[in-house]
């Protein structure tokens, strides 16, 4: 008896593992996990930290050269690209508060990005004359 290619005995399994990876992500957008080189969700984590002083943000990018790094900070949004002859890495992390991003300082060591910004300062107060 021959098989149909579409009789693979695991294709329900994998399916259903790829719609809830997809249910995970949650944006609504049409990304889809399929465990190849797609760039930050496929064999990258990006971690925030936040504490009273800083924020810092600590992003895995394997087999990437310092100088093929690029960062973005808008003050609500941190964006992270890196592009290869092999990968293209595009992440934009949103940041849990307002940072001040002129006081960033980043390192690239052994495939491991880390970001720091301090936040924000509050907003100025304005002297009525």
């Amino acid at each position: 008896m021959r098989r149909d290619d579409n009789d693979e005995p695991f294709d329900d399994f994998f399916k259903e593992i790829e719609r809830m990876m997809n249910d995970m992500m949650g944006d609504g957008s049409d990304v889809h996990f399929d465990g190849g080189d797609a760039g930050f969700g496929a064999d990258t984590h990006v971690d925030v930290h936040e504490t009273d002083d800083e924020i810092r943000v600590v992003g895995d990018l394997p087999g990437v050269e310092k100088d093929d790094i690029k960062l973005e900070c808008d003050g609500e949004t941190l964006t992270i690209s890196a592009h290869t002859e092999h990968r293209q890495y595009d992440e934009r992390v949103s940041l849990p508060v307002r940072v001040d991003e002129h006081s960033a300082t980043a390192t690239y060591n052994n495939g491991v990005l880390e970001v720091v910004f301090d936040h924000a300062d509050s907003s100025a107060g304005i002297d009525l004359q």
